[in-house]
């Protein structure tokens, strides 16, 4: 018994904890990024993953085009699985899948530099979508980008 409870337990400190965007984190995200594009008379769609690339949340404005709701969750992902803007995709060239080629998907990182996911916002100008993404991530207390050293 003694022996299953070693093997088990490993060794002490193995395992790393890392911070993950919540469900709470990525709400604000959305839900102040609706804010930003109303005030400015727009309609978007966004959608904001994990690290992993999971969904945690979503919204469509009304007026938004159809489309647009699937093309923020593209450049989002992209954005959450690659670690950085798809402004920045796009100049890679291409089109590998999960991998947007149009602006508007900010990855969010922690103030120290942790990747915790990425936003995509869509149906406003490729600047607009970005910035929508940027004040959701500000509003969260995040980061858009790892710290400059």
């Amino acid at each position: 018994m003694a022996a299953a409870a070693s093997i088990l337990s490993g060794p002490a400190g193995a395992q790393r904890l890392r911070p993950q965007l919540d469900y709470a984190s990525a709400a604000v995200i959305r839900d102040q990024c609706i804010a930003w594009a109303t005030e400015r008379h727009l309609s978007v769609a966004i959608a904001v993953f994990d690290r992993r690339g999971a969904m945690l949340a979503f919204a469509q404005m009304d007026g938004a085009p159809t489309a647009v709701g699937a093309i923020a969750q593209w450049k989002g992902k992209s954005a959450a699985m690659m670690e950085v803007t798809t402004a920045e995709t796009a100049d890679w060239g291409g089109s590998a899948p999960d991998i947007a080629n149009w602006r508007g998907g900010v990855p969010i990182f922690t103030a120290e530099g942790v990747s915790l996911g990425g936003v995509g916002a869509s149906g406003a100008e490729s600047e607009e979508d970005e910035s929508c993404g940027r004040a959701g991530i500000a509003a969260a207390g995040l980061a858009d980008g790892p710290p400059v050293k």
